[in-house]
């Protein structure tokens, strides 16, 4: 009866621990996309603004030479760009905006940002393009030190939450 206890107490702070990691790991893991989003706009604007490569091959390049955590997102805009015919650029943007929220964990903040890309993508001529990708390159900046500071804030104080919930929830029912 009593090993039948210790495993059953182990295992119940075995698995809060675990849910308070990937609470925890959700904000590292926000962070670490902004970083790779960052790059992917980078690269971006290098094919459009220096390279005056048309949109859909500057997405395709972004997919192929960016960090795949996030660069899947331009594929998928260039496909539905190429899909949809119409030539709105801002639709194509919007129709990633879901997987923004769940495979990312952006925040609504992050995708309103990324969203006013696709606003302003291809309005204009060089020069605005440079000052807009300039513009948001800076927000993004911006939502990284936020990022940070949720992360260092937030994930400690989840992993621990999961030990000690697990902790308390055997000594309670012990």
């Amino acid at each position: 009866m009593g090993l039948i206890k210790i495993v059953g107490g182990l295992l119940i702070i075995l698995s809060t621990s675990l849910i308070g990691f990937c609470y925890g790991n959700r904000y590292s893991k926000r962070m670490n996309n902004l970083i790779y989003m960052e790059q992917c706009l980078k690269i971006l604007e290098t094919e459009i603004v220096y390279g005056a490569v048309p949109l859909p091959e500057a997405l395709s390049n972004v997919y192929k030479k960016g960090n795949k955590k996030v660069s899947f997102v331009f594929e998928d805009i260039k496909n539905h760009l190429l899909e949809d015919k119409t030539g709105d650029i801002y639709q194509s943007f919007k129709s990633v905006a879901g997987t923004l929220n769940e495979k990312l964990d952006f925040t609504k903040e992050d995708v309103e940002i990324f969203l006013s890309l696709g606003r302003v993508l291809g309005s204009s001529d060089r020069q605005d393009q440079e000052k807009n990708f300039k513009l948001i390159l800076n927000q993004i900046a911006i939502l990284e030190k936020e990022a940070k500071l949720e992360r260092d804030k937030n994930e400690k104080m989840y992993k621990n939450l999961g030990i000690l919930a697990g902790i308390a929830i055997v000594i309670i029912l012990l």
